[in-house]
């Protein structure tokens, strides 16, 4: 039994796997197996699937190269019509075989194999490729993240039926079942009703470590609707902000209030709304609906934007910064302006005349009558003003800010795995959330506060309201790092952008997967949702901008690439009107979105039809001297606000 790879131990793990206890034990006492050889099964599943399925022709390493080479030629010789489809088939059998090669111990045919038809493969995989070359003997494979990957899961490619009859002939007319054996263990052939697609169609959903979503994967309801928003009553001639009205919110009892004319267009309810009630949603406090009046008043004020009204842009600068910030977020009602730098500290600077105070000391806060109306007012120190602030506490580069809407509170994420909650108000850290075991890459408040979610490089993304220190739900799934994170407006939904090259939506409530939308070619840095809910638009390294249909999962636009390096920065103006993206290349351009979703809407969306958008969709491009763009920021009323940290003159 010298030899760990025999059938016999592959069976015996099979049995273990499908927990089939007698049969086991039978099948050790006949083949007289010692304690130690039984203990140390662990075959990976690669090498199990391949022993089962072990025929004499497999361990022909000429067998590979020559069944790759035809299917390649009668890819090549197919009618258009089936051409791009059967082509996503050659990346997953390519990875496969080199594989299976290199469990054979078949080395240096393994390096010529990917020597040769390596570089044939789409630019997209190239990295992963690279990863993969570094698999040189099959103890290797157990270590390689890739490999393990596509050894524990399906690749999915879709075919029409007409291409897939075509493949089965071809199959069928094969001497040897090298590519059969792969194609039956590791490939999830979807087959789709209709017309073979076209070479756009395909590229659009092309890209994902794992290939294309399911069918059934994007099947799920999902409301993408907003909530009803809370009547708060504004007082008839904007006085001070004072004297709000007694409100239930996300109750859509009440009438509501009479305001100015852009929050009557308002549908009275949303019938892509989930219900109010779905998930509880805290109750608002006396000072966040003074807050949230103040907001509805500014928004009176809104300038309304479009291809013939394009914002003004303020810029900040942070100078003497250059490789040390990493990352900035500005609070909603754009007073504040927070910035993460990798020397672990946090800085918080007021962006109006208005100081930052600090608290009194508690001796003095004994004093203060609890009961008056301006507590919060006589809570602070006067003398102890600073424009200004320093947070101490993480113990590593602090890779995202974020503030919650109603500016009382600060959440940071860092390498140190810790999200920490900090108060505005005493300037000190409140709770630290251990729950990351790695980096977390990126925190997110829900839009109605008490909830946020967090990312990180253990490949799960958590959802956490600020009064539990345990995550409320883990959403895992993704391949790879999970980049970027972001709560859909109802605060039901939650979207992750990860390295694996996919974006996926979850449900808060079950915490399940609702949607994978695969499309991108690089991994994705930034994420957001439009005013109405239904878009989302995303950001990826390559400098790609690519804009989702939630209802369906599919992509609806995938603009013209127009920025040069990774856009970290997304913004939807208040109304929804113009997208603003920034990007390392240090520039910020704005788009024309009612004209790019008009057009979306315009054409019935057929069987994946994705439009590749031209330039008339890029209204303007605004570069910085050399700052490349952190955050930004719509004000209320529809000014555009920019962090950059300037990196000196190149």
């Amino acid at each position: 039994m010298g030899d760990k790879s025999t059938p016999l131990l592959a069976v015996l793990q099979l049995l273990r796997k499908y927990n089939l206890k007698g049969t086991e034990e039978i099948l050790r006492k006949e083949a007289s197996l010692g304690d130690a050889e039984y203990e140390n099964l662990d075959l990976p599943e690669v090498e199990l699937a391949s022993i089962l399925t072990a025929h004499h022709t497999e361990s022909d390493p000429y067998s590979y190269e020559f069944a790759y080479e035809s299917l390649k030629k009668f890819i090549e010789n197919s009618l258009d019509i089936y051409k791009y489809e059967l082509s996503t088939l050659l990346y997953p059998i390519f990875v496969h075989m080199y594989m299976v090669l290199i469990l054979y111990e078949h080395t240096t045919h393994a390096a010529n194999f990917l020597e040769k038809f390596g570089p044939e493969q789409e630019d997209y995989y190239q990295e992963d490729l690279k990863k993969f070359s570094i698999v040189k003997n099959k103890d290797q494979i157990k270590g390689n993240e890739l490999a393990e990957i596509y050894s524990s899961n399906k690749f999915v490619v879709q075919l029409s039926r007409d291409a897939s009859s075509q493949l089965k002939r071809f199959l069928h007319e094969q001497k040897t079942t090298v590519i059969i054996n792969i194609i039956n263990n590791h490939i999830q052939i979807e087959v789709h009703d209709g017309p073979g697609r076209s070479l756009a169609q395909i590229r659009a959903t092309a890209g994902g470590m794992l290939g294309e979503a399911t069918r059934n994967e994007n099947r799920t309801k999902v409301y993408y609707g907003l909530l009803k928003e809370p009547d708060i009553q504004l007082p008839p001639v904007p006085v001070e902000d004072e004297e709000e009205t007694e409100e239930t919110p996300d109750k859509p009892k009440k009438k509501k209030a009479k305001k100015d004319n852009i929050f009557m267009k308002k549908p009275k309810s949303d019938p892509n709304a989930p219900p109010s009630d779905r998930i509880p949603l805290p109750e608002m406090k006396e000072t966040d609906k003074l807050e949230k009046g103040k907001a509805l008043r500014e928004a009176s004020k809104r300038v309304h934007l479009g291809p013939d009204s394009l914002p003004s842009i303020c810029f900040y600068t942070l100078l003497n910064s250059g490789h040390t910030a990493i990352c900035a977020d500005i609070c909603d009602d754009s007073t504040l302006l927070a910035v993460g730098f990798n020397n672990s500290t946090i800085k918080v600077w007021t962006l109006t005349p208005v100081k930052l105070r600090g608290m009194k000391s508690a001796e003095k806060l004994q004093d203060i009558d609890r009961e008056a109306g301006d507590v919060l007012v006589r809570m602070m120190e006067e003398k102890d003003r600073d424009t200004c602030r320093t947070l101490f506490g993480h113990s590593g580069p602090v890779y995202k800010v974020a503030f919650d809407p109603f500016k009382n509170l600060l959440l940071s994420c860092s390498e140190d795995s810790t999200v920490r909650l900090w108060s505005l108000q005493c300037w000190t850290c409140l709770v630290v959330y251990r729950g990351h075991v790695w980096p977390v890459w990126a925190v997110r408040w829900s839009p109605h506060g008490h909830y946020f979610a967090s990312a990180g490089h253990d490949r799960a993304a958590r959802l956490w309201a600020t009064d539990h220190h345990q995550p409320l739900r883990i959403f895992a799934g993704h391949l790879s790092d999970v980049d970027c994170v972001q709560f859909h407006p109802n605060s039901n939904y939650i979207a992750t952008g990860s390295s694996d090259r996919t974006i996926r939506v979850w449900d808060c409530l079950t915490g399940t997967q609702v949607r994978i939308m695969t499309g991108h070619k690089s991994p994705i840095f930034v994420l957001s949702f439009s005013v109405c809910g239904r878009w989302l638009a995303s950001g990826g390294g390559g400098g790609e901008l690519m804009i989702w249909d939630i209802s369906t999962g599919l992509p609806a636009a995938t603009l013209p690439p127009a920025h040069t390096a990774p856009i970290h920065a997304l913004a939807f103006s208040r109304d929804g009107t113009i997208l603003s993206t920034g990007s390392l290349d240090c520039s910020i351009k704005l788009w024309d979105f009612t004209a790019i979703t008009e057009e979306v809407s315009g054409e019935e969306i057929g069987n994946n039809s994705t439009v590749q958008k031209d330039d008339r969709f890029l209204l303007r491009s605004f570069p910085t001297k050399n700052s490349p763009i952190k955050d930004l920021h719509f004000t209320r009323r529809n000014l555009l606000l920019g962090v950059g940290s300037y990196e000196g003159s190149s």
